[in-house]
């Protein structure tokens, strides 16, 4: 599972060093793919095959389905952590989340998430006091 936030920066070619915490669950490899609010998600591979064939029951004949599958799927790449274990962020998903060198890495449960920094801190801004004022059931069962 990935939990917390951290802070890693992007490297002159394009790699990241995946936090310590992530490191074991991501060690088989890992599947980069365009994420919503314009992020990036960090899957590992068993749980990204997991996501392909969810999304690839969806009715060919839903126009929205096929929208989404072309666009998570068209931008995901497979990727193996070296031994610095750095993965490299393709150039097309560091375009698409605006990414530089200040990074921040969220846990999202089964996934991570890349953020450009100030994309997460204008993002976190928002959101947080509708986070803190939730007063009813968002999540089924959650509370």
């Amino acid at each position: 599972m990935f939990l917390g936030t951290h802070t890693p920066k992007l490297d002159e070619k394009g790699r990241i060093i995946l936090p310590a915490k992530f490191r074991e669950e991501l060690s088989g490899g890992v599947v980069l793919a365009r994420g919503q609010e314009r992020c990036v998600y960090v899957f590992s591979r068993p749980t990204f095959q997991e996501k392909v064939e969810a999304i690839t029951k969806a009715p060919l004949t839903s126009r929205a389905a096929r929208d989404y599958v072309r666009m998570f799927l068209s931008g995901a790449s497979d990727e193996v952590p070296d031994k610095q274990h750095r993965v490299t962020v393709p150039a097309a998903l560091r375009d698409y989340a605006g990414l530089g060198r200040d990074l921040t890495v969220i846990g999202a449960g089964d996934r991570a998430e890349i953020w450009a920094t100030e994309a997460w801190e204008a993002y976190y801004a928002e959101k947080e006091e509708a986070f803190s004022s939730t007063e009813e059931e968002v999540i089924p069962g959650l509370f």
